[in-house]
């Protein structure tokens, strides 16, 4: 995602700006390291505010900062495993700690775009070997030897001549007085010798997780904390004319009822009505006494409906507003084509509905400096926005990042980091503690924005395709940063066809739009796979059959490309491995129970390769069921936690089929109409198939696992079911009735 790739600026570090070693107090070494956009930071004088990033205890135990906000995709265990493989510490003495929000001490810290594994595979490594190396100097120094003749076990360094044997602990204050060796040329070990990376080791915080401890946002507790809730329009877009505050404040626990106005950015603050209390449950009830009137403009008169007509009137008359990516001659191409085939696509709004509803507690001090407990992907895009709307500097706004109970793409907009700020200001000294109810989460989301297609192929008498054009109906979200409404000029398998236009119109909407997990993605593999799958029918053929044809003879492409400059091209043979992998899985070809049936589906999205297989039927009610879904995923060339990436396919997965199945939001007087999990209805145990996930390994770094396996499945399940019905799915969620 653009955010994350602004965030990086590349793996290339220097000594200088990655490291401060310093003795800590009652004896040990504590190791500041800091990720490349840091560099910059220390030059201008911050390197003297680095605290520690490893600290080596006496005792021999570590203590090793986890410094992205962790959303349930086990970062905050695998990027320390990473430091622990290199430092050759002893697991069972690694305690990690979630470090506040610094980009000075630890460069980014996201939770987004499936960026982590690339960013940090070779930063957090070396982190770990420098550590190691300089407490082999200090032994060597001890012991009177050549460090060429010191070796270490987990958390101790050992002298195999002499057998002498010092704890890490016992060196770590010698250790913080040698030299910082160079990064690009501290020895990391071989991939042989790993004992951590690779190893299935359970989420850090699992077992509190599991005796129920206050570790995520909405646990924050702060002694005199009062709780607010917020009253915003249900019309995107409106402005707030009046509302009934003595009423409100009339009400039991009621301490103060406010209006807050906007600052004309939906993504930081919209106009509403401030309710505070001495607990959530007496705010969020007063709120019904407000009796709000608001203003609701044009956009009160919007719906889906209109919106599903305006795009078809649209596809109909050829007729766009720009072409955004074009080659070749493609009307040639479908003149003198031996083939050709159409169909229009369309997919919904998407909300995110993390289990944990949008909260944030704020404490302003009367200083003037603003103390935030956030659950949040972006931290320091919400202290920006913060910092803004108070007028003052970031650095007087402190982020204390809490675990995320879920985010999936929401928690990287940070409006409910700015509507508590606004309230905390005018409570000066006192804790506030805002929490959204399940009905602001749903209606007030940030949607995965819905799409129209109309896709048209032809091919040669070889079955070779020879021309691709797509008209896309989207929406205008006003520019600005990264766009989840828009559509790649090289989406797959652009590239690879001679003759190309894709060509746009976009509609004017005040419905809030952003990204959701596999942005983009999730709406174009399910497009692009679905309608590739028509072409092969068409041609006699099955969809792994027509993807290798289209990649025949292609080649790796070379440089690095987005992810700040280190994500690699494409390579076609990890398109054709991870096929082979799920159809050799599936035993794709082979005769399957009577009223079954298998789908194909692939994609390339966050560096990550995946192909998969769903087995589906119906019921006897028409129900489409998933009994199997197999998935082969290419992520590089190491697996880190294997517990980690397996649940991330695992959800990936369940997520997609939620997708495909049953979930959309729907826009009624410009308006989200759907407002809980009675009429949004995420994936129950029932649905859930079971998941047969391998890995096909390959000569590449490692790259992310949050988000490349979803967009895969929803395809799988739609070729699936056409195989099974001849009935072809066009639109999302399924109608079952249409199957019969």
């Amino acid at each position: 995602m653009s955010d994350a790739a602004t965030m990086a600026k590349g793996p290339e570090l220097s000594r200088r700006s990655f490291f401060k070693v310093s003795a800590i107090a009652g004896g040990g070494m504590a190791i500041a390291a800091t990720l490349p956009m840091a560099s910059h930071a220390m030059a201008q004088g911050a390197a003297a505010e680095l605290n520690a990033f490893i600290t080596i205890h006496p005792d021999n135990t570590l203590t090793i900062i986890g410094k992205n906000p962790e959303i349930g995709q086990g970062i905050k265990t695998m990027l320390p495993m990473l430091i622990a493989e290199e430092l050759d510490a002893d697991w069972d003495l690694v305690s990690i700690q979630q470090g506040d929000l610094d980009m000075a001490k630890y460069g980014p810290q996201i939770a987004g775009g499936s960026t982590a594994t690339p960013m940090n595979w070779m930063p957090m490594r070396q982190a770990g070997a420098a550590a190691r190396q300089m407490l082999l100097q200090a032994a060597a120094m001890r012991w009177g030897v050549d460090m060429a003749e010191l070796t270490t076990e987990p958390s101790v360094v050992v002298h195999a001549a002499s057998g002498r044997r010092a704890t890490f602990g016992e060196l770590a204050d010698e250790a913080s007085l040698t030299p910082v060796p160079e990064l690009n040329q501290v020895p990391l070990k071989d991939a042989a010798d790993f004992r951590i990376i690779g190893r299935a080791i359970g989420g850090i915080d699992s077992p509190k997780i599991v005796r129920g401890e206050p570790i995520f946002g909405v646990d924050t507790q702060l002694p005199g904390m009062v709780y607010a809730a917020y009253e915003r329009s249900p019309v995107f877009g409106a402005r707030i004319v009046s509302a009934n505050l003595d009423a409100a404040k009339a009400e039991p626990g009621v301490i103060d009822a406010f209006i807050v106005e906007g600052n004309g950015n939906i993504e930081e603050l919209v106009d509403g009505v401030a309710v505070i209390a001495d607990n959530w449950w007496l705010a969020n009830k007063a709120r019904a006494k407000l009796d709000v009137q608001w203003d609701n403009g044009e956009w009160a008169d919007h719906s889906t409906a209109k919106y599903d007509e305006t795009a078809r009137a649209l596809m109909a008359s050829g007729e766009s507003e720009e072409v955004f990516a074009e080659k070749g001659d493609v009307d040639a191409a479908f003149a003198s084509a031996s083939g050709t085939h159409e169909a229009e696509y369309h997919y919904p709004f998407l909300a995110h509905v993390p289990m944990e509803p949008m909260n944030c507690t704020a404490l302003m001090h009367e200083d003037g400096r603003m103390e935030m407990w956030a659950p949040t992907q972006l931290p320091m895009n919400g202290q920006m926005s913060v910092a803004n709307y108070l007028g003052v500097a970031p650095d007087k706004v402190e982020v204390h990042l809490t675990r995320l109970g879920g985010g999936f793409g929401r928690r990287l907009m940070n409006d409910y980091m700015v509507q508590v700020a606004a309230i905390a200001k005018q409570m000066p000294g006192t804790p506030v503690q805002l929490i959204w109810s399940r009905e602001d989460d749903v209606r007030t989301d940030y949607y995965r924005p819905a799409g129209w297609h109309k896709l048209r192929a032809a091919w040669d008498e070889n079955g070779k395709l020879t021309g691709w054009a797509d008209h896309f109906i989207t929406f205008d979200l006003g520019g600005g940063g990264f766009n989840p409404a828009t559509m790649s000029a090289t989406e797959f398998p652009a590239n690879h066809v001679e003759n190309l236009r894709f060509e746009q119109n976009k509609m004017r909407t005040s419905v809030p739009m952003g990204a959701l997990r596999a942005p983009t993605s999730n709406a174009m593999a399910y497009v692009m796979q679905s309608f590739l799958d028509e072409v092969a029918h068409a041609q006699g053929k099955d969809l792994p059959t027509l993807l290798t044809e289209i990649v025949e003879g292609a080649e790796k492409a070379e440089g690095s490309f987005g992810f700040g400059g280190f994500a690699p091209g494409f390579d076609p043979q990890r398109l054709r491995n991870v096929t082979a992998k799920a159809l050799d899985m599936s035993n794709w070809g082979q005769p399957v129970p009577e009223g079954h049936a298998l789908g194909f589906g692939y994609y390339y999205s966050h560096q990550g390769y995946f192909a998969e297989v769903a087995e589906v039927s119906l019921s006897d009610r028409n129900q489409v069921q998933i009994h199997n879904v197999w998935v082969a995923g290419d992520v590089g060339s190491h697996i880190i936690n294997p517990y980690g990436a397996l649940n991330q396919v695992q959800g990936s997965v369940i997520d997609g089929i939620g997708q495909a199945l049953q979930l959309a939001v729907e826009i009624e007087g410009g308006a989200a109409k759907q407002s809980n999990f009675h009429n949004y209805q995420l994936p129950r145990m029932p649905m859930v198939p079971q998941i047969h996930v391998e890995w096909v390994i390959s000569d590449y770094s490692p790259t992310g696992l949050g988000e490349p396996a979803l967009p895969p499945v929803i395809p799988a399940v739609t070729n699936a079911l056409f195989t099974l019905t001849g009935k072809r799915i066009r639109e999302l969620p399924i109608d079952t009735s249409k199957l019969v």
